[in-house]
């Protein structure tokens, strides 16, 4: 058995990013890694669940050395995604998916002893329906990112397309929280209005809606609204950015409202953007940086 406040499940990954008139970066990544790294920074107990090559262990190492209880389900590949971005606007952005580990079961996961339990995908390679349903009936309070549903990879050359999702209604009705970024709403919605968005995904389901974009992220709890603007003085480490804001929406939300989980996590993520690769920041950091928000507000 796993015990943990939030157990994150989702596949580890190569990233290859090639930012906008900047030399391309390879290091570990996935929404799993820094969701966790966030949500581990408050001091939360966090496990993950990965599917993985064994022989690309090592980089399970920072999260083992964050206090993070990894269990690795061994696959013959480690997923590797590419991330272009071609332009200055962070929000557009090429995806490829070279390789995949595959698709997770339920016989991966083994009993969990947690608070909230978040899929934490990158591509729709990643959760059948009949999992996430399976998850719902062992009556596990279940988050999920849709990322890992509009993600949609093509097989014959990895290129990866922001689709709409058939089962989208389904999907979120088993979620008690779902997380998304405003390319993602569009796709799912018709719109990019974040309120709007917000709105129409709640009405499928589903009581707490986070929505990010550029310049902050929105939250839509049982029918009330809220908005934190980030902070960040560059983007250079972009990548990661929902999964890293959610992460600490969840690790924050266990003992707190909304309205603070949300500040909390538009804090640090705002730091995060500033460094490449995941949240490396301490909780003092965070809290220092939303003293100086609200003070500046």
């Amino acid at each position: 058995m796993i015990n943990a406040d939030i157990t994150f499940i989702g596949q580890m990954a190569w990233d290859i990013v090639h930012l906008h008139n900047q030399q391309p970066r390879t290091a570990p990544g996935s929404a799993v890694l820094c969701g966790a790294m966030a949500a581990a920074k408050t001091g939360a107990r966090i496990a993950v669940v990965t599917r993985m090559s064994p022989g690309d262990d090592q980089i399970l190492g920072p999260m083992r050395s964050a206090g993070i209880e990894c269990t690795l389900v061994p696959a013959e590949k480690t997923t590797r995604m590419v991330v272009i971005h071609r332009s200055e606007n962070v929000d557009e952005r090429e995806v490829i998916q070279e390789a995949s580990a595959g698709f997770f079961t339920l016989d991966d996961i083994p009993e969990l002893a947690s608070a909230y339990v978040h899929l934490a995908g990158m591509s729709d390679q990643e959760f059948s329906f009949d999992f996430i349903k399976g998850l719902t009936e062992r009556g596990y309070s279940l988050s999920a990112d849709m990322q890992s549903f509009v993600r949609q990879v093509d097989p014959k050359n990895g290129q990866v397309a922001f689709n709409d999702v058939p089962r989208k209604q389904d999907i979120v009705a088993c979620l008690a929280r779902v997380k998304l970024d405003i390319v993602e709403a569009k796709a799912l919605t018709g719109t990019d209005d974040l309120s709007t968005a917000a709105r129409r995904i709640a009405t499928w389901g589903c009581p707490e809606v986070i929505v990010t974009h550029a310049h902050g992220v929105l939250g839509y709890v049982e029918g009330k609204e809220y908005y934190e603007k980030f902070s960040n003085a560059s983007t250079i480490g972009r990548t990661g950015r929902g999964d890293t804001t959610f992460g600490a929406y969840l690790a924050r939300r266990l003992t707190h409202d909304p309205r603070e989980s949300l500040k909390f996590a538009a804090a640090l993520v705002s730091i995060k953007m500033e460094t490449p690769g995941p949240f490396s920041g301490t909780l003092g950091d965070v809290l220092k940086r939303m003293k100086e928000r609200h003070s500046a507000q």
